[in-house]
């Protein structure tokens, strides 16, 4: 008996339930921004156990253990699978309230069908034993678990040095599901470090047999490797920003600068503002003319604390929210560029919520009036993925756009297991839609909320893209 994540989780009334089950339920999925390594899609790979694939590289689960009081050993460091999975049981019941209590109970219930038991310190060895057993199975390979969760195409996210090997293997092995990269060009902006900057240039010049001596054969290079990327099916770009922080500059000052830097000098801020600027508009110009998508994640304040980040690098769980000025900046970056008329379809995402309207009110001024939701205000993102920060974000879309046109959930993940956070979106999305029903805010016509659910859930995204499926 399913004691927790029933089939009519979430839902709290007849007119959700038939929206979810009838509309939602069955569409698949269309996870267009994940942090999935390609590499063990190509090789089918199958986890050992359920801390393999459940708690490597999830800073999610990492930041509540050491809230928990959970010793370091036991989440980066040299403990067993099993006692490290004994630890973060034993964190569970402390995660009431939080949405990783959900996360985890669906991911147990699909795919694993395990829903008759909550997971605490007493079920541990049940669990971790009964989804170790399953995990060594043939059925549940990355391609296979892929399959149980009714995946049609998902993205990855690779540097543009990637040799995107592994995605070449993925489409040659005529596998069914659709794996994309994405293009992620942060590091071509991150002159804060010009030693690791200029490495990556380094790598850059190598990759594309280029003499990089200026900023035009640094911009030309990149071009080199964005085509390629095309060339290998890449139609998104996805770019990870502190904050956006935009200014006007010249072609002699971009000279100067890119001299300076590759000379091993540190750049000024003011410096360093004018070189992001300008890559940036090179970028999107790029992604125009290539007819690529663009995704920009505004607002995470990274690597806080600074000893653990000595310790274990970066996206290790000490990362938060910034609390930056948005809207100036990002209107004169949209703007540079649809003055030209090479504003990309785009996406926003932002992780600061006291930004929300800022961000939806602002897609509204780029709209083309051609391309449906060209201009997207994107999907609650990371600190937000919970219940009330999903139902903030479809609440303003709806009430400074049109929530019809939203292209819907994705994952941002490395696990094969969050693609139940597709269903958890979907579940929450029928509910608010539902409690409008009931409150006579909007009519019970289950034709239209139902073909909207659907469009949201998959087609929406579909259509939006131009990916291959």
């Amino acid at each position: 008996m399913d004691i927790f994540i029933t089939d009519d989780f979430l839902l709290q009334n007849n007119t959700a339930k038939t929206l979810y089950h009838d509309y939602a339920a069955k569409m698949p999925i269309y996870d267009y921004h994940n942090h999935l390594p390609a590499g063990e899609i190509s090789e089918d790979k199958n986890f050992d156990n359920l801390t393999q694939i459940w708690l490597y590289g999830d800073h999610y689960k990492w930041r509540l253990m050491r809230a928990n009081g959970v010793n370091e050993k036991y989440i980066t460091g040299n403990a067993t699978d099993y006692e490290k999975f004994q630890k973060w049981a034993s964190t569970v019941p402390y995660c009431i309230g939080n949405p990783l209590y959900h996360w985890v109970h669906l991911e147990l219930k699909k795919p694993f069908a395990i829903a008759d038991r909550l997971l605490n310190p007493e079920t541990a060895r049940y669990i971790y034993d009964a989804t170790t057993e399953m995990l060594h199975s043939p059925q549940f390979s990355v391609r296979n678990l892929l399959r149980k969760f009714n995946v049609k195409l998902l993205c990855t996210t690779e540097d543009p040095l990637d040799s995107l090997e592994h995605h070449q293997k993925i489409k040659n092995d005529n596998f069914e599901i659709k794996v994309h990269t994405a293009w992620r060009p942060d590091k071509a902006m991150a002159v804060e470090d010009e030693a690791s900057f200029n490495n990556w240039v380094d790598g850059l010049a190598v990759a594309t047999n280029t003499d990089i001596k200026t900023f035009d054969d640094f911009i030309e290079a990149i071009k080199l490797r964005h085509d390629y990327f095309h060339d290998n099916g890449c139609r998104l770009s996805d770019t990870g920003l502190t904050k956006i922080d935009f200014c006007a500059f010249t072609t002699a000052e971009l000279k100067k600068i890119f001299l300076k830097i590759r000379g091993g000098h540190p750049l000024s801020p003011q410096e360093q503002t004018k070189f992001k600027s300008a890559v940036l508009i090179e970028l999107s110009i790029m992604n125009f003319e290539n007819r690529w998508a663009q995704q920009f994640h505004i607002g995470a304040s990274r690597n806080n604390n600074s000893r653990m980040f000595g310790v274990l690098g970066a996206d290790a769980g000490f990362d938060s929210i910034a609390d930056y000025e948005v809207a100036e900046p990002l209107s004169a970056f949209l703007d540079a560029l649809a003055s030209q008329n090479k504003l990309a379809k785009t996406i926003i995402y932002n992780l600061n919520p006291s930004d929300n309207e800022v961000i939806a009110a602002m897609t509204g001024n780029f709209q083309d009036g051609e391309t449906p939701g060209k201009i997207q205000f994107g999907a609650a993102w990371w600190f937000l993925d919970h219940k009330s920060g999903m139902e903030k974000q479809l609440q303003t879309l709806s009430n400074l756009g049109l929530l019809s046109r939203f292209i819907g959930m994705l994952t941002d993940s490395r696990s094969f297991l969050s693609f139940s956070r597709h269903e958890y979106f979907r579940r929450i999305l029928c509910n608010m839609l539902a409690e409008k029903v009931e409150a006579g805010l909007l009519p019970n016509d289950m034709k239209l909320l139902g073909e909207i659910t659907g469009n949201i859930c998959f087609n929406n995204a579909e259509n939006y893209f131009t990916m291959e499926l």
